[in-house]
């Protein structure tokens, strides 16, 4: 239980609560080359979900909350599904996706593609795109 001197705040936060997904790692066969469509590769999804908390809070219920288990398993389901060229039409499917939940105002999505095919030394390709609710 809270101490009774914290209050719930009446004035809106201009700071939305956040729900995050980090490093969902999934098999998928995108890329432009064919050794990417045959061969697949690790992708890596970030995503970041903005969402009132507030009910979720209240009646400690999962139904009153985004259920990231589910999230997962349906961004997921994207990257195992149809091949696509680029990463950035990719993200773009899972950013529609987060937003599918008419409780998401807003989601940021990043796919790192850990294993590009580059022929120099790197860290991470990586692509990221924030999308609200209209």
């Amino acid at each position: 239980m809270p101490p009774s001197s914290w209050r719930r705040s009446t004035v809106p936060d201009a700071t939305p609560d956040r729900i995050r997904l980090t490093g969902l790692r999934v098999r998928g066969f995108h890329g432009v080359f064919e050794h990417e469509r045959r061969d697949g590769q690790e992708f890596v999804v970030d995503a970041e979900l903005e969402v009132s908390t507030t009910s979720a809070a209240a009646t400690d219920d999962l139904a009153d909350t985004i259920d990231y288990g589910a999230l997962a398993e349906r961004l997921a389901a994207v990257v195992e599904g149809e091949p696509v060229n680029l990463i950035e039409t990719l993200v773009e499917r899972l950013v529609t996706e987060c937003l599918a939940d008419a409780r998401v105002a807003a989601a940021t999505v990043t796919v790192h593609k850990p294993q590009a095919p580059i022929q120099r030394n790197f860290g991470d390709v990586a692509v990221t795109v924030r999308r609200t609710r209209p």
